[in-house]
């Protein structure tokens, strides 16, 4: 059950004023379909979690306990580095002649590959040996956190005070990447 928190809770904070909410507000806008808009969120989100559960399951039993630790540690410290990173938005993809669902399904894929959120959910996935529920987490803590941003469109983004939330749940995740680092080591 930690797993599912933890990835649940760290995914929705990194995705927060990140590039998949400016995406999906784009996509939103310019189709005006919410359901096909959606439902890519969930393929996307529910494709990259499983990657990431699955490879941190695969990798876990081959490290010791401290190396599984430092590692979700990197993980930690990595998405709470990221959330101090100026966002940029991505391309609005309208070249892409694929229609509301694929575009949104593909084209957030494609976003989400190496980006903090999938590997905190490869981290936790490798630390707790529970990569089942760490992709669940991490699959709904994305969907969280990019549905409202189509349903609601521009207002979440200006309703939230997106760069108070990046920088405190920032702090937040380099103390307990920090913290969980220093126990790996031995020096907690």
């Amino acid at each position: 059950m930690d797993a599912l928190l933890l990835a649940l809770i760290g995914c929705l904070l990194g995705e927060i004023g990140d590039k998949g909410q400016w995406l999906v507000l784009a996509l939103a806008t310019r189709y005006d379909r919410n359901g096909a808009i959606i439902a890519g969120i969930i393929v996307a989100a529910v494709a990259n979690a499983a990657i990431s559960a699955f490879a941190g399951g695969w990798i876990g039993p081959m490290l010791g306990a401290d190396a599984r630790l430092l590692f979700m540690a990197l993980s930690v410290l990595f998405l709470g580095a990221g959330l101090f990173w100026p966002v940029r938005p991505p391309d609005p993809l309208a070249r892409w002649p694929l229609g509301a669902f694929l575009t949104s399904a593909i084209g957030l894929f494609i976003l989400f590959l190496g980006d903090g959120p999938q590997f905190l959910i490869l981290g936790i996935a490798t630390r707790t040996a529970d990569p089942v529920l760490a992709g669940a987490g991490g699959a709904l803590g994305i969907i969280a956190a990019l549905v409202p941003v189509v349903l609601l469109r521009g207002q979440i983004m200006a309703m939230l005070p997106v760069r108070a939330i990046r920088r405190t749940g920032g702090a937040l995740l380099l103390i307990i990447g920090a913290c969980l680092a220093l126990s790996a080591m031995g020096r907690l």
